[in-house]
């Protein structure tokens, strides 16, 4: 699996000093990002895997901050806490929010418009949470 930034890109990017345990964050964010990246068309690094183009490089590692900084601000970095509207951990009780529909977001809305904007996207991006 490809990480596409660190925690000094995250830093760069917020402004703030990346937290412990952003490592692992990035790398969930990695995921939703290649998520998005399915279709898109661009040259990698046999070896890095990483884009080589500057510009393509730098969005991509600006997306991936942005999907981390947005999943530790919604308190959801795996997609699922906000399906729940109750969650009790003694004797386990969870409370669906919406009965079965779609499921939460999980994707940052400025992760997709970085992507987009670089012409890494080809349209839109749908998030199933939004349905």
């Amino acid at each position: 699996m490809v990480v596409y930034a660190t925690a000094a890109d995250y830093a760069t990017y917020t402004g703030q000093p990346a937290s412990a345990g952003i490592d692992a964050v990035l790398a969930r964010a990695s995921e939703r990002i290649d998520e998005l990246l399915v279709a898109a068309l661009y040259d990698t690094d046999p070896v890095t895997q990483m884009p080589t183009d500057p510009a393509e490089a730098e969005a991509i590692t600006r997306a991936t901050c942005a999907q981390a900084a947005w999943s530790l601000a919604v308190g959801d970095p795996y997609g699922v806490a906000s399906a729940y509207s109750e969650v009790k951990i003694g004797s386990v009780n969870l409370k669906a929010t919406n009965g079965g529909g779609a499921g939460p977001a999980r994707h940052a809305p400025d992760a997709a418009s970085i992507l987009r904007t670089a012409g890494l996207l080809p349209g839109y991006v749908i998030d199933q949470g939004a349905w």
